[in-house]
């Protein structure tokens, strides 16, 4: 190997984190880049692409604006290429449907060169005893299962999230007990059943739940919406609250000890996890219309209620569920169940080993503030994680404004130089006490 065979960054993975790293690393001189994902194209949450479900960031937490706003990969250069300006003017709004977020995505990846879809990275090996050190990536062609082997000074793992599911829920054949993720694949299956559960009180769960209530014609179907939470709550979208989306935010968490940090997630839920208002109102608004003259809901939406098992019966499906409260088990006869159970970091093989030598706290990775994995050599070729970061850089750590901090972040550092300014003193709260109490 060679230094003209090193990339200066190889990224596994291409959701918006490394598609928004790649877009603002393609026209910096000197920077070699290349990026893998298995699919064939590029794919964002395709199950959940509900019609009329909106993007819960404003447009302008796009891959590459809030780093770059004259950059050409912006959304708003995607909606003027698209002849879609004037449209959008008029539209008048910063939440974006997910449909068109998805569309602009996938119009940026398939300009860049250095995407590569359908090759899957089957193995990273660790040279940093070499003459130059360096990771090895070993690929694979999807189709033709043809190998191929490239070689970077640092690594940037993207490989995102997978549906979790409790093993309770699983084996049962898709088309009748799905994740979310799967819901727009099966809704032909749905649209025929009398009776759907859903489960689950957060924003995936509740678009499924107004779905299917707008389409219930005659009290069909039946649907169940339980969780396991007290209650079905409200995403907090207070300005102020918001402000722990920020650079500065990061500063304060990341300097916290680990104690401190895990104290202060559960606080910090609301702002990720939750119902956003105008989804909340929609369900509401509809179920009193509908309920007007003393007509029936067709719907029951209970709280504090666990999922225990499923099985299948007379061509049925018996949920045995469990409220919490009240101690009380009972059950429930359903023909589809949707889990709203939420996702966890996909971590594969070669990744775990990869990280044998990595520094740890009390079991959990030692990240960096400029989301690069501590070693104990002291390397200077990183590994960047955007996997499993809560811990370290709190509730906003999959956040899309906050991958593009990110992504300027790994840039400076792996340039040496300032390519992307990074502002700080950027929100009206301060989280640590300065002298006096003053700012």
């Amino acid at each position: 190997m060679n230094e003209k065979e090193l990339y200066d960054i190889i990224g596994v993975g291409i959701g918006p984190a490394n598609l928004g790293l790649a877009a603002l690393s393609t026209d910096i001189d000197n920077l070699s880049t290349l990026f893998f994902d298995e699919t064939p194209s590029f794919r964002w949450h395709p199950g959940m692409l509900i019609e009329g479900a909106d993007l819960q960031v404003p447009f302008l937490a796009d891959l590459v604006t809030l780093a770059d706003p004259t950059n050409r990969f912006s959304f708003l250069n995607y909606i003027h290429k698209a002849g879609r300006m004037n449209q959008f003017f008029f539209f008048n709004r910063f939440d974006i449907p997910r449909k068109e977020y998805s569309s602009y995505a996938r119009w940026v990846s398939e300009q860049l060169d250095s995407c590569v879809f359908g090759r899957k990275v089957t193995d990273v090996i660790n040279h940093q005893s070499d003459e130059i050190p360096h990771y090895e990536v070993i690929v694979e062609d999807r189709e033709t299962k043809v190998e191929a082997r490239y070689f970077s000074k640092n690594l940037v793992i993207g490989t995102g999230t997978k549906p979790l599911i409790p093993e309770k829920l699983t084996g049962f054949p898709a088309e009748d007990v799905m994740h979310t993720s799967q819901y727009a694949f099966q809704e032909k299956e749905l649209a025929e059943a009398d009776s759907i559960l859903i489960v689950g009180s957060g924003q995936s769960a509740a678009e499924v739940f107004l779905e299917q209530l707008e389409n219930q014609r005659e009290g069909r179907p039946v649907l169940y919406w339980y969780t396991r939470s007290s209650g079905f709550f409200q995403l907090e979208a207070g300005k102020l609250g918001q402000e722990i989306f920020s650079p500065d935010y990061i500063d304060y968490f990341h300097a916290l000890p680990l104690n401190k940090r895990l104290e202060e997630l559960p606080g910090l839920n609301q702002l990720r996890n939750g119902i956003e208002q105008t989804t909340l109102h929609k369900i509401y608004d509809l179920l009193y219309h509908r309920t007007v003259d003393g007509k029936e809901a067709g719907c029951v939406i209970q709280a504090n209620t666990e999922i225990r098992s499923i099985y299948h019966d007379d061509g049925k499906y018996q949920v045995v569920c469990y409220q919490h409260q009240q101690e009380k088990e009972f059950n429930l006869q359903t023909e589809k169940v949707v889990l709203g159970t939420g996702y966890k970091p996909d971590i594969p093989d070669w990744y775990e080993r990869l990280m044998q030598e990595a520094e740890r706290e009390e079991g959990y990775l030692r990240i960096g503030r400029e989301f690069d994995i501590q070693f104990s050599d002291n390397r200077s070729n990183k590994i960047y994680s955007l996997t499993d970061l809560v811990h370290s850089h709190g509730a906003g750590a999959t956040n899309l404004a906050l991958a593009v901090h990110r992504n300027a972040a790994i840039i400076n550092q792996v340039t040496g130089s300032k390519v992307y300014e990074d502002q700080r003193d950027t929100v009206f709260q301060q989280f640590s006490p300065s002298e006096n109490g003053g700012r």
